[in-house]
């Protein structure tokens, strides 16, 4: 059986872009069971709420919701588990001290396959106060005003 290539969105985390301005992306792979892999490919996950804390030199993403395989019985895990993440020691020493140093949080953005192997995009991100929110909305709703009167004429 050929190798899958490309990468194909699972899911993203529409609200973090709505919460947070993104300052920086990182790609990282997650350690997960094989059930887990599976109800990904399914669509059954949420990121939703979700957020990476730095430990002990790991990285871990808490919150990322994977419900259940249906048809897993014993090997079905945890779904609200602590997930370790994959990225160089480097990379993680280096975002560790930027959240500690700069006051910004760690948050997935979305989850991907990429040539069969499930990928986490992680945001740096600062936290968006209610007036940028509202002028984000703003921005956004002329955006699909404009779009609407194009596609009508």
């Amino acid at each position: 059986m050929p190798k899958a290539t490309g990468i194909k969105q699972a899911a993203s985390n529409r609200k973090a872009f709505h919460d947070y301005f993104v300052l920086d992306r990182y790609e990282a792979g997650i350690e997960l069971s094989g059930t887990e892999v599976k109800s990904i490919r399914a669509g059954a996950l949420n990121l939703k709420d979700s957020y990476c804390i730095v430990k002990n030199g790991e990285i871990f993403v808490k919150g990322m919701h994977i419900s259940p395989y249906e048809k897993g019985n014993i090997f079905n895990r945890d779904p609200d588990r602590d997930r370790r993440l994959l990225m160089h020691k480097r990379e993680i020493m280096k975002l560790g001290a930027r959240v500690a140093q700069e006051g910004v949080a760690l948050v997935p953005l979305s989850v991907y396959f990429k040539d069969s192997r499930v990928k986490l995009e992680i945001g740096l991100c600062k936290g968006k106060k209610l007036y940028d929110k509202r002028e984000t909305d703003a921005k956004r709703q002329a955006e699909r005003d404009i779009e609407r009167a194009m596609k009508s004429h």
